[in-house]
């Protein structure tokens, strides 16, 4: 079979696609032929082993994928052959076949494609976790998305129109906003504007922000919190624009604010409960149509520089996925 191996700490750029043997299945778990794979920002990062933590060479990138059941191991019962299923790993879907434990599995709802759902997995079990659990975003609060264009972006979009918020988009280009109003957000503005938190202002007619969802991290961070009305959230999704911002702690302690870390990697051994009931929700409105699915940007999985690439280069309008044959 193929697979994205990493036999070394390196670019991208240096990566190619192997042949590698097909794995075996072991008891309780599953053979997947993967149909298409999410490509996440720090994927990169840790093919580079430049992460905060390090995957033991040799492996496979990929931590999120959609595919068909092709064989099963001693003691499943679900899923079984043929089924098609998604959902995330801790490495290995870039490739071809992988073997995954079997409760680890979602279904995929029949109204979406495997590009569709090899997007949901990270992204949206972070929207959720950050807008639901830990900011309880509720209908009428007004929600600003920093980084609205990208996989995630789009996520907390979705989820703050299926909550009722009212959703401002904020993305860095022209055709960035464009799309997010054309994924459901009400109103968008461009954050890399010096007066952009005054156009924000004028915006709600005055109204503070309630959730700041950021993903971009960067000189927009500090401004972005300042826009929080009395008891706001702001999630720290990730950092984008490459650099860790600093926030004045006076800011929180005048607007009694919250400044919440998002770490969806973390949420299984940590929060087993809370992760279990959200990946059920979400599949099941999904499946509902109560929350509409993600935009994708695919590619071949021979392509998969051109993936990466789209991503580092902040062109990705929705979640970049690659796709095999």
């Amino acid at each position: 079979m193929r697979a994205l191996l990493v036999e070394n700490y390196v670019s991208v750029a240096a990566l190619r696609i192997r042949d590698v043997p097909s794995p075996k299945v072991g008891p309780g778990n599953v053979r997947v032929r993967i149909k298409a794979a999410g490509i996440g920002f720090v994927e990169a990062l840790k093919i580079a082993g430049r992460y905060q933590t390090k995957d033991p060479l040799p492996f496979v990138p990929g931590t999120e994928f959609a595919g068909l059941v092709e064989e099963v191991g001693d003691g499943v019962t679900w899923p079984q052959v043929g089924e098609r299923v998604f959902g995330p790993c801790a490495r290995g879907a870039f490739s071809d076949e992988m073997c995954v434990p079997a409760d680890g599995l979602w279904r995929i709802p029949d109204r979406l494609s495997f590009v569709q759902a090899a997007a949901i997995p990270v992204n949206y079990l972070t929207a959720a976790y950050g807008l639901i659990e830990l900011a309880d975003l509720s209908a009428g609060q007004r929600l600003l998305v920093l980084g609205a264009a990208g996989g995630t972006g789009t996520a907390a979009m979705k989820f703050g129109r299926m909550r009722g918020a009212h959703v401002i988009a904020a993305a860095a280009s022209t055709e960035k906003r464009k799309f997010g109003l054309a994924q459901g957000a009400h109103q968008a503005i461009d954050y890399t504007k010096d007066d952009w938190r005054k156009t924000l202002s004028a915006m709600t007619d005055g109204a503070p922000i309630d959730v700041v969802f950021d993903t971009v991290g960067g000189d927009s961070s500090p401004i972005a919190f300042r826009t929080l009305g009395w008891r706001g959230r702001h999630l720290v999704v990730g950092f984008a624009a490459g650099t860790i911002p600093a926030l004045p702690m006076n800011i929180a302690l005048l607007k009694g604010a919250s400044l919440v870390g998002v770490d969806s990697a973390q949420i299984s051994k940590r929060e087993p409960e809370t992760y279990g009931r959200l990946t059920k929700e979400i599949v099941a409105w999904l499946d509902a149509g109560t929350l509409e699915p993600p935009p994708t940007m695919a590619f071949p999985f021979e392509e998969f520089q051109d993936a990466f690439e789209a991503i580092s280069a902040r062109q990705a309008l929705g979640k970049i996925v690659v796709e095999m044959k």
